[in-house]
């Protein structure tokens, strides 16, 4: 029995060839594009397994297909692709980059509590101030409210590295009932149990949670029911001080009303590593403002993604062989 693989993300050599060595049933085909219509159209004909990044091949073109892995945790890219509602499963890469983005929401966390930003601006100025005490007293994390809005495999590790600080969990979740996951993780990290929070809530019961965080991260896929999730009305049910961080997707907030409310003073401040539209323009309010932190759309970056994507993929190559339930099964309707 040979299964035809067709891997259309660029890989290494040496990474490539541990696809090869999963079985000797694979047959793999290696086409590195980002568009469909660069997909090699005999090959798609033939391919059973395609791993991909968004290029999706229409279902009639791709008879044969039965399991796509892509490499990116979200399907917003893909919405409204034919092919996601087909009967063709369909997993994430959910849990490759949850170790770099949980360290990347806590150094935000970090440096807005211990005044960071103010501190380079000081020394670039080459200024050693008066009133220190008002300038950089910080905010201890011990004993502050951390919500954590999406409990999938970024917000669990977030939760642990949260828990080391001393701080109280609090988390969203669409189904808070199934609060276990056994997608993949590196050892030692995440919450696959989901013991970690003191409290979960289901997504409907949100701005509940806001009400008694002292700060606010998302990390939710970005649907049709979390678009402007983070709205005017959101913002005013925060508490006084709220230092919001967004490292999923820009358009889970409305910008005009995070504008408004950090010129307001609704919330403190917020450390923003997506945005609305990118990348975001330089007539934006954010960019001058001194209680932002801003970053280029990298939270997710680590020389190891590669290296973790096919340990997930080779893993579940072997599962699917081996006719066993695939890791980070995916809905092409929910979006995740």
């Amino acid at each position: 029995m040979t299964v035809n693989v067709l891997v259309s993300t660029r890989f290494p050599d040496d990474l490539l060839e541990r696809v090869r060595a999963v079985s000797p049933e694979v047959r793999l085909s290696y086409a590195p594009i980002r568009d469909r219509e660069s997909l090699p159209s005999s090959t798609v004909a033939e391919t059973e397994v395609l791993y991909t990044w968004g290029a999706l091949p229409n279902p009639e073109d791709a008879p044969g297909l039965r399991w796509v892995q892509f490499h990116t945790a979200g399907l917003d890219h893909v919405q409204g692709h034919p092919l996601l509602d087909c009967d063709v499963a369909l997993t994430t890469a959910s849990g490759v980059h949850a170790v770099p983005m949980a360290e990347y929401v806590m150094g935000s966390i970090l440096a807005w509590a211990h005044r960071f930003p103010r501190m380079f601006a000081y020394q670039k100025q080459g200024v050693w101030p008066h009133g220190r005490w008002g300038k950089f007293v910080p905010q201890e994390l011990c004993g502050a409210t951390i919500g954590v809005i999406g409990y999938g495999s970024i917000g669990r590790e977030i939760a642990r590295l949260a828990r080391a600080f001393g701080m109280r969990v609090l988390a969203t979740k669409r189904d808070p009932r199934q609060i276990a996951d056994d997608g993949y993780q590196l050892d030692g990290t995440g919450d696959p149990a989901g013991d970690l929070p003191d409290r979960v809530y289901p997504a409907a019961a949100t701005r509940s949670m806001l009400t008694e965080c002292d700060y606010v991260v998302l990390c939710a896929p970005l649907t049709a029911e979390t678009h402007h999730l983070i709205d005017e009305m959101a913002f005013k049910a925060m508490k006084p001080g709220v230092y919001l961080v967004n490292v999923s997707r820009g358009k889970l907030i409305d910008e005009e009303a995070l504008i408004k409310a950090l010129q307001d003073g609704q919330i403190a401040g917020a450390g923003l590593d997506v945005f609305e539209v990118e990348p975001l323009p330089s007539a934006s309010p954010l960019w001058k403002m001194n209680n932002v932190i801003i970053s280029p759309h990298v939270s997710g970056f680590t020389p190891s993604y590669d290296q973790r994507a096919i340990d997930l993929f080779t893993g579940n190559l072997r599962r699917y062989l081996e006719r066993k339930p695939l890791m980070n099964l995916a809905s092409g309707k929910a979006g995740y």
